[in-house]
């Protein structure tokens, strides 16, 4: 029953996102995402936008202009790790771009896609499971979640092994969540 809700709620969301998706929301974003963590020391980690995503082509361009360390996902098996930023992308698992190569480098701050996220930080992601591993091998990291405002929901359904957000940005606010450690 549980795996059938989020699955319904993925459906639910993907749609919800795709009609929410705007150039003038995405610089919103963006713009927010820097002013409230762009001057963290510590790199950032920083998911390379696919689809009806919150695109990040702008914020990444930001954070290299400040002089900023930026490493982008890469999978390898069923790990994703965290590899420093080149623009020589290939293809990777479900088609998103990623390095090439590229040894792990943990960054301070990640920037992560989701579908939904909800009151108390629980972030709805495609099913994977990538974030939540990397996120328990790494819970040091500061998990910092890009969405539309319209992708906030009430409660979503989670287990233990679904990591929690710190923070929220949308196009209007910034919500910070108390980790649940």
């Amino acid at each position: 029953m549980f795996e059938r809700e989020k699955a319904q709620l993925r459906e639910k969301y993907k749609l919800l996102r795709a009609s929410l998706k705007s150039p003038e929301r995405d610089e919103a974003i963006a713009a927010r995402a820097l002013e409230m963590f762009g001057e963290r020391s510590g790199g950032f980690f920083v998911y390379l936008s696919v689809r009806t995503e919150a695109d990040t082509a702008a914020l990444i361009r930001a954070l290299l202009s400040r002089g900023k360390g930026v490493c982008v996902p890469r999978v390898v098996g069923d790990k994703l790790i965290s590899a420093p930023f080149t623009k020589e992308l290939v293809a990777g698992a479900y088609g998103i771009p990623q390095p090439a190569a590229g040894e792990e480098l943990t960054c301070a701050t990640a920037f992560v896609p989701l579908l939904a996220a909800d009151e108390e930080g629980n972030r709805l992601g495609y099913g994977g499971g990538f974030y939540d591993r990397y996120f328990a091998a790494h819970p040091e990291v500061l998990r910092v979640g890009l969405a539309y405002e319209g992708q906030l929901c009430p409660r979503l359904p989670h287990t233990e092994g679904d990591m929690p957000l710190d923070a929220l940005v949308t196009e209007r606010c910034v919500r910070r969540f108390e980790r649940n450690t």
